[in-house]
């Protein structure tokens, strides 16, 4: 006997068969009712499913997102306390890019001006997603699903760059001096006029490129799409950048003969002219020293210039094609040869005059001269100067070889006998600069420096270095010093702006300890320091910017760098590290445009063709 009341009388065998009839008779009435659904007042069981409440707002959205305050909304004037983050939802997220300019309106219909710093993805809800579960069923399941996406925070980080505002139906901008409120719509920038004012961008003047944000141009609704970069080239906001001096940096393959070939075709338009202090307006010369022999070819047209591109670019006001006025000044060094295949550039044979050596020293030494060195030298120009009656370098060289002379000097003291042979030594070996047959160019003045023209001095066919130091500082130091003299020798030089291009300045404006290169440093110096006054503008391109003397390189205001490879380049070109961690990784034509009186720091991208032949066959 049991105490298990009701179950003592249960059967196993008969339960099984109990549930075995109950499936048999629930599948009979699969195509009907079941026995739960039938009969009134009965529990009712259905197979419909749930019905979904939508979970996005209804509408349609506008901008990529909203200024968000999770993390603090902050502007400051220190930029490293500016805390200003903005979610942006998912349809948006795959179009956004670092750099991308945004705005954010305020309620009284100002605007707040940025550029997107910083993307972060973040946890939506806290889980942890380091796990050897999450990796695999990615890895198995072919990464991530798309539709997952709005599971996670996609914020970026907005640096303010200007509160954009109308002043009497003009726009203008001020610096960031408000703070954006919580949840305003962010959205990308796409009108001309504002990205132009939110990042100080002239309207008119020098084409360079076109605005872009890594890699890409930025477009926008205007036609045409893309945002012309121009250079100011008029004295109503202050003097013409050409006056306040420009640099190209880049490596080799960068573009950056090319690029500086487009910019030198826009100084060269015939609309392009500077008023003079006598009344006249006047076309720019340009004298380029050519070490690599590309220049001359701005003559020709280029026979790849698409119609269709060369249409495109007249629209946007941009210079192109062969300039006609382009002469090749080429120097006459001992028994080298030009060959000028490669172009239709007229060419004109001159050589140095020994005169020049009168003021400059310098060019005689062959080799670092210290402070007595330099003043034994100066003082022997000086006296043979005044006693020849006609000056040559060979006469020098005989001047020199006077034994007597050497004695007379060293016994007075003015000249140390161990000081006069180390000049004597050091100013040999110029037999095939100077005095060559050919025309001197100080008698080729006014067909050297015209305005309009592009004279063009190629070095490619000289192989002593040395010789070449020579040919182009002298030539150089002629124009500056005309330019910069209250009472020149050359009307021409003084009364034409002038627009002085070096290729590979490294080799001549370095820093270096001997008297010569001090002095040649210092030509320059004054040269960018009174540029905008006389009308003078240095035009430097260089591989190596780290070489070139501070002193030249602070009175640099536009500074264009492409592609460079070197740290030490980089860092010597003070452009702002977000931009400059670009720089190594920039494809040919890219470029950072760091020009303070002109705009904010910019990404640009050069034209794709060069406007006047470029390369060889």
């Amino acid at each position: 006997m049991t105490d298990l009341g009701d179950f003592e009388a249960f059967d196993a065998s008969d339960t099984a068969d109990g549930l075995e009839a109950e499936a048999e008779a629930d599948v009979a009435d699969s195509d009907g009712e079941t026995a739960l659904e039938a009969g009134d007042g009965a529990d009712r069981r259905t197979t419909d499913d749930f019905e979904t409440t939508p979970v996005d707002p209804l509408g349609a959205d506008t901008g990529i997102g909203t200024i968000c305050v999770s993390q603090g909304l902050r502007v400051a004037t220190d930029t490293d306390e500016t805390t200003l983050r903005a979610y942006v939802t998912a349809d948006n997220r795959s179009a956004i890019r670092l750099g991308t300019y945004v705005l954010a309106q305020y309620p009284d219909g100002e605007r707040l001006f940025c550029q997107i710093a910083g993307l972060e993805y973040a946890q939506q809800y806290h889980a942890d997603d380091a796990t050897e579960i999450h990796a695999k069923r990615a890895m198995r399941g072919g990464g991530f699903d798309p539709e997952n996406e709005a599971d996670y925070k996609f914020v970026a980080e907005l640096e303010p760059i200007a509160v954009l505002y109308s002043d009497d139906g003009e726009l203008k901008r001020r610096m960031t001096d408000r703070v954006p409120k919580p949840q305003t719509v962010i959205q990308a920038a796409s009108d001309t006029e504002e990205i132009k004012t939110g990042l100080k961008m002239p309207e008119e003047g020098v084409f360079l490129g076109h605005l872009s944000v890594g890699g890409e141009k930025v477009r926008t609704n205007a036609s045409p799409p893309t945002i012309d970069y121009r250079l100011k080239d008029d004295y109503e906001s202050g003097d013409p950048l050409v006056f306040r001096h420009t640099l190209i940096a880049g490596g080799t393959g960068s573009g950056k003969t090319h690029g500086a070939k487009n910019i030198l075709r826009q100084y060269l338009a015939d609309e392009r002219r500077y008023p003079m202090a006598d009344g006249r307006t006047v076309q720019p010369a340009v004298v380029q020293f050519d070490p690599q022999d590309e220049y001359a070819q701005m003559h020709d047209d280029n026979p790849d210039l698409e119609d269709e591109f060369a249409r495109r670019i007249e629209r946007e006001g941009v210079a192109y094609g062969g300039h006609d006025d382009t002469t090749a000044f080429v120097p006459k060094v001992g028994d080298a040869s030009y060959a000028a295949g490669h172009h239709r550039a007229e060419q004109v044979e001159f050589t140095i005059p020994f005169s020049m050596c009168r003021s400059r020293p310098w060019l005689v030494s062959g080799g670092s001269l210290n402070d007595n060195q330099y003043g034994g030298l100066t003082y022997l120009l000086d006296r043979y100067f005044k006693q020849a009656s006609s000056t040559s370098y060979a006469g020098f060289k005989s001047f020199l070889d006077d034994p007597a002379l050497r004695e007379e000097l060293d016994e007075s003291g003015r000249v140390h006998e161990a000081t006069y042979d180390a000049v004597r030594r050091r100013v040999f070996g110029f037999d095939d600069v100077f005095d060559q047959d050919a025309r001197p160019i100080t008698d080729l003045i006014s067909e050297f420096v015209a305005p309009g023209q592009l004279s063009v001095v190629p070095t490619y066919h000289i192989n002593d270095s040395r010789a070449t130091e020579a040919v182009v500082l002298a030539l150089s130091s002629l124009l500056i010093d005309q330019k910069l003299s209250n009472d020149p020798t050359y009307d021409r030089i003084k009364e034409t702006p002038l627009i002085l291009g070096m290729d590979e300045a490294h080799n001549f404006l370095t820093d270096a300890d001997s008297v010569q290169a001090r002095k040649v440093i210092t030509k320059f110096t004054e040269a960018a320091k009174q540029g905008r006054k006389e009308r003078l503008g240095l035009f430097l391109i260089t591989q190596d910017p780290q070489d070139i003397d501070d002193a030249v390189f602070k009175q640099i205001n536009t500074t264009v760098v492409l592609n460079l490879g070197d740290e030490d380049a980089i860092k010597s070109v003070n452009i702002p590290s977000d931009l400059e961690s670009k720089v190594p990784y920039m494809e040919k034509g890219q470029m950072v445009v760091y020009s303070p009186d002109n705009s904010e720091p910019v990404e640009l991208i050069g034209l794709s063709r060069c406007l006047t032949r470029h390369g060889r066959d």
